[in-house]
């Protein structure tokens, strides 16, 4: 139990790689709070599974993040652990997509890693973890992610700058990229002959599981992780 009197805060918890996170960090002791923005049921599963308690939240909404954190002093008292999860795709073609699409996705992939980055350093205890969720796309976009794989890569500036700031503290600031990983939003989304073709493009030949991505985020959280900051860890099978 690596983790045992840890707290921590994990937005986007309720399903995918944010369920298998929120599961690993309570496996490994560590108390959770868990934002999600739908899918009650799936949250309330999640809470009865793990003991992680559940806050309804957008956070491309400035006012609800602070609700987050505020949720989080109630609840947890001091933070030592943050993972943003959340995040929103794009697949609409760069000279089609709207201000307003364009402004979304960055609301909640950029700006709002940027403010719970900031609410959470604020109330972190020395030697603290901040691991924020980017992508494999910032380094291999496709045709559609211009937008997101932009929001994606403002992430990873984010990680490297508040790296630096926050280092004198004792606290690691760290990004993983993940590949193609087998969640129901990808096989919503692509169809299985291109889930096929990705699964025999993988140097380890599948698909990454949720539960890959969570062993990372657990390795970047914990005790071994110490001296690694400001890194980018593409988790992606040998993808990229």
């Amino acid at each position: 139990m690596a983790l045992h009197g840890k707290t921590a805060v994990v937005t986007g918890g309720s399903r995918g790689i944010g369920r298998a996170i929120v599961q690993r960090l309570t496996a490994e002791g560590a108390t959770v709070l868990f934002g999600h923005v739908r899918d009650e049921a799936a949250a309330a599963a999640l809470s009865a599974d793990t003991g992680a308690r559940a806050e309804l939240v957008d956070v491309g909404e400035t006012d609800q993040v602070a609700r987050l954190f505020a949720a989080a002093d109630e609840h947890l008292g001091e933070l030592d652990i943050l993972v943003n999860n959340a995040g929103i795709p794009g697949t609409t073609p760069f000279l089609d997509i709207s201000e307003a699409e364009y402004d979304r996705i960055m609301a909640v992939n950029a700006k709002g890693t940027f403010l719970a980055m900031q609410h959470a350093a604020r109330r972190m205890r020395g030697g603290g973890r901040i691991v924020n969720i980017s992508s494999m796309s910032t380094a291999w976009a496709s045709p559609g992610e211009s937008a997101y794989a932009a929001s994606k890569a403002a992430v990873e500036q984010l990680t490297q700058v508040a790296a630096k700031e926050l280092g004198p503290r004792g606290i690691t600031v760290n990004a993983v990229s993940p590949g193609p990983t087998d969640t129901d939003l990808l096989r919503g989304a692509v169809g299985a002959d291109a889930i096929a073709a990705t699964e025999h493009m993988t140097p380890l030949g599948r698909l990454g599981r949720p539960t890959d991505i969570a062993d990372v985020v657990a390795f970047l959280v914990g005790p071994d992780a110490h001296w690694v900051t400001g890194q980018n860890i593409r988790a992606t099978g040998g993808l990229v």
